[in-house]
């Protein structure tokens, strides 16, 4: 399991590091302003940079365990984790619904 976090990791590494000319190859592509010529080229230079540098290659994790399914975003933590930890009254400002 330890090798599916230690790959993540090394895909928002690639991303963080590519960001800045991936947003710059695209919008020079995206230009119709730009001559083809032009935008051939970035467009080739964008599909030289590597694939795991792409943000839709970054998936989602919990931080406590690294699993990849039914992840909660504004906390980033498993439902699993979460119901967990909330049932133990470790997150604040959550309670158990009761009616």
């Amino acid at each position: 399991m330890a090798n599916f976090i230690q790959r993540d990791k090394k895909r928002r590494f690639l991303y963080s590091k590519h960001e800045l000319k991936r947003l710059e190859l695209a919008s020079v592509a995206q230009d119709l302003t730009v001559s083809k010529e032009i935008r051939y080229k970035s467009l080739q230079e964008l599909n030289k940079l590597p694939r795991n540098s792409s943000p839709i290659r970054i998936k989602n994790r919990c931080i406590l365990t690294g699993r990849s399914h039914s992840v909660l975003r504004f906390c980033s933590l498993s439902r699993l984790k979460f119901r967990e930890l909330a049932a133990q009254g470790v997150l604040m400002g959550v309670t158990k619904a009761s009616w």
